[in-house]
């Protein structure tokens, strides 16, 4: 019987196929790993650390060495912040790229899910549906109905049961008149989407490079695997979105794919369509959410590169805000549709 969870398998399959030796019980570290990182035990480290509600198979060991690429404004493991302390969440840096060697290893054919302004059809009303403190349509799980993607069950495609982002990545079982049956990685359970709101990607792909944003932190980290060991690339301060205005909208939990990039993406002044600046770099993941650099409001054009406002508190629209010469060096490193962001919390 198939299970309704792509993830709970990959544990079985990663068994089989896992080349790099295993050596202890827990997470791997080497001669440069992480300072003050406990590595867990397989009880401890289990779906109680969880990554943005992914289920985290014990499958495969990580291997993780800080040898980094990008050297400016480089944070510590921890790190002071006003009068406390903040840190990278190792834990769940580790699952989140355990989650992607159980991906690495799946055979399948995978899809990212897009409907980036409506493109593929503005979806129709969910089951449940609920309206958000902004009077705005959302699923009963908190997914608003714009650019979303509807995901139906077999005994009902006439309303879809709740909705997944822009930017997911799913597995496609198998194509069904206008629907594909898929298996989600951000939630349990199969479902059938309208094949529209599907771009296949190609499944020779290993996704060795990993972002990681930390929305509790509001640090951003960037990962790279060389053979069997994941190397921290960049450690560096972030700003993710906000929830104090109409216009605003929390950085998106989940795991998304890199989908596009922008060398400068222009963005409007709210409650109008008059272009407000630009913010350089720019890639995009989810809906209209970006990694890029420090925004530039005009009339000012030259761009910015750095602003004290990073690393402290949300303050964007949905987008991660860098310096911008560490967006650079996401938009020249990562590349579209082969890497993989985590949002975590």
């Amino acid at each position: 019987m198939k299970t309704n969870c792509l993830l709970y398998v990959l544990i079985t399959l990663l068994l089989t196929v896992v080349s790099c030796k295993n050596i202890s019980d827990g997470i791997l570290v080497g001669k440069n790993s992480p300072q003050g990182f406990v590595i867990p035990s397989k009880e401890k480290f289990s779906e109680e650390v969880s990554v943005a509600g992914i289920f985290v198979p014990w499958a495969m060991e990580v291997m993780l060495e800080k040898d980094l690429s990008y050297l400016r404004y480089t944070l510590n493991d921890v790190y002071p912040y006003d009068k406390t302390q903040r840190r990278f969440q190792f834990d769940k840096i580790v699952a989140a790229l355990a989650t992607t060697d159980s991906l690495r290893a799946m055979q399948q054919t995978w899809a990212v899910l897009q409907n980036k302004k409506n493109s593929n059809g503005y979806p129709p009303v969910a089951k449940d549906a609920t309206m958000s403190k902004n009077n705005v349509t959302t699923d009963k799980y908190g997914i608003e109905i714009d650019q979303a993607i509807p995901l139906y069950t077999k005994q009902d495609q006439t309303r879809p049961a709740r909705y997944n982002y822009d930017g997911a990545l799913v597995q496609v079982h198998r194509k069904t008149g206008n629907f594909s049956e898929c298996s989600t990685t951000n939630f349990k359970g199969n479902y059938l989407i309208p094949t529209k709101y599907l771009k296949i990607i190609d499944d020779s792909l290993l996704f060795s490079k990993v972002i990681i944003v930390d929305r509790h932190y509001q640090n951003i980290s960037t990962f790279e695997r060389i053979g069997c060991s994941w190397m921290i690339r960049s450690m560096n301060p972030a700003t993710t979105g906000a929830d104090k205005t109409v216009y605003q909208r929390p950085t998106p939990l989940g795991l998304f794919v890199l989908q596009q990039k922008v060398y400068r993406m222009y963005y409007y002044k709210d409650g109008t369509k008059d272009i407000d600046g630009y913010a350089p770099y720019a890639n995009r993941f989810c809906q209209g959410a970006y990694i890029h650099g420090v925004p530039v409001n005009l009339p000012e054009t030259e761009m910015i590169e750095y602003s004290p406002t990073l690393g402290t508190y949300p303050r964007s629209h949905m987008c991660v805000r860098n310096a911008t010469s560490h967006a650079k060096f996401i938009y020249d490193h990562f590349p579209a549709y082969q890497s993989l962001i985590f949002v975590i919390e």
